[in-house]
């Protein structure tokens, strides 16, 4: 068995074991219901409203938006606040002083939060199915496209993620990708349809993963006739697939690179500095 099939098997391990101590923490399972009962009374309170143009609910259209959005925090947010705190307290440090370490830990938060995506789309789903209407869950093909959406959207966004995190050093400074981040969800149409915003919203809109995955799991949930308010009055696959793609090769080629890059900078005196500065902070 070579070092790398090792890492991977390590990883997986590390998975495992990370999703069981975050199924065991009240505060880490506190911090994972917490957005899905935000996002339940939001479409709770808009089920009598309507799509424009037509007399389908406005909150059954949000559910497979928020599906789209959850995927973009768990792969972009998520991810990159974990390598950040991890940073912080030496967690990578470790990682970097085994063999193949660096490998094995971020297989394990791929694994942690490809899950934790997966569960979330699942449990919000179940939720909403006892007072939202005409949603697609009898179609097989609705099943099919909620799959390539959700493994298109992870591989998309994870990297991306991996990317902010070892970008930034400081947990403070996460507020610089959040920001825009909550912006780009304004502007992306997944609480209401992009296609009523002027022109250059649509277009900025277009060009990032977080419009494409909220499209992917409308065309997956959403009758056909929906796609009637979508830009160009279709569900576009085809772009989809595309424009998610071209963001995953972007991710997998920057990744490595910034990661290694990041991982040769780590030495304890950084770790002991960055925990003198957050004693600091704490005082």
């Amino acid at each position: 068995m070579n070092a790398t099939t090792m890492a991977v098997r390590a990883g997986l391990r590390r998975g495992v074991i990370e999703l069981r101590n975050t199924l065991s923490s009240g505060q880490d399972l506190w911090n994972f219901a917490f957005p899905t009962v935000i996002l339940m009374a939001t479409m709770f309170f808009t089920r009598g409203l309507t799509v424009p143009g037509t007399d389908f609910s406005l909150g059954a259209r949000t559910l497979p938006s928020s599906f789209g959005m959850g995927i973009a925090f768990a792969g972009m947010l998520i991810l990159a606040q974990q390598l950040i705190i991890d940073r912080e307290d030496g967690t990578l440090l470790r990682a970097k002083a085994t063999p193949n370490g660096m490998l094995g830990y971020l297989i394990g938060k791929i694994v942690l939060n490809s899950v934790l995506a997966v569960a979330g789309l699942l449990a919000q789903l179940l939720i909403a199915l006892l007072f939202l209407d005409g949603l697609r869950i009898d179609s097989p093909a609705a099943w099919v496209t909620l799959a390539w959406v959700l493994v298109l959207g992870l591989v998309a966004t994870l990297p991306l993620g991996a990317v902010i995190g070892s970008l930034i050093e400081n947990p403070r400074n996460m507020g610089l990708v959040m920001l825009p981040t909550m912006g780009l969800i304004g502007l992306s149409g997944i609480f209401y349809p992009v296609s009523v915003f002027p022109g250059w919203v649509q277009a900025v809109a277009q060009v990032f993963p977080i419009y494409w995955l909220g499209l992917g799991m409308r065309s997956a949930l959403l009758p056909d006739s929906l796609a009637a308010v979508e830009i160009g009055g279709s569900w576009r696959h085809l772009e989809t697939v595309a424009v998610l793609g071209a963001w995953a090769a972007v991710g997998l080629l920057l990744a490595p690179v910034v990661l290694r890059r990041m991982a040769r900078r780590e030495s304890g005196s950084r770790v002991a500095a960055r925990r003198e500065k957050a004693m600091q902070r704490a005082m």
